[in-house]
């Protein structure tokens, strides 16, 4: 499964991102992470980081990414939108309630080509 993670802010937010996930036990074990970039639009020299892009592999745990995520943004001192998509499935996490932390849950465990909301 691949999942991606796109941050309403600034390079440096994605960057550490990447490392804060990259840092958990149990997502270095079960996905792999990188960082996607963006050819530049007209007007702009080099690439932009886009997301961060995991790829799971087995032993899979959704709702240790998601809360590895939650923990993450809780530490920004900028309330940026955390939007995560996996296939045509896309929702955000804005304030880390417990209902948004179940609902992005909810989401990743989801049969492949279930139906999904768009947020």
């Amino acid at each position: 499964m691949r999942v991606e993670v796109r941050v309403e802010s600034a390079d440096n937010e994605l960057r550490s991102l990447l490392n804060w996930l990259r840092s958990d036990p149990d997502i270095k074990r079960s996905a792999a992470l990188e960082m996607r970039e963006q050819p530049p639009q007209e007007g702009q020299m080099g690439t932009a980081a886009d997301v961060v892009q995991l790829v799971t592999e087995n032993g899979w745990n959704a709702a240790n990414f998601v809360l590895a995520l939650a923990a993450w943004k809780r530490t920004r001192p900028r309330a940026s939108r955390v939007m995560v998509r996996r296939d045509d499935l896309v929702d955000a996490l804005t304030d880390c309630s417990e209902e948004q932390i179940a609902r992005l849950i909810r989401l990743l465990q989801e049969e492949q080509g279930g139906e999904g909301a768009r947020r």
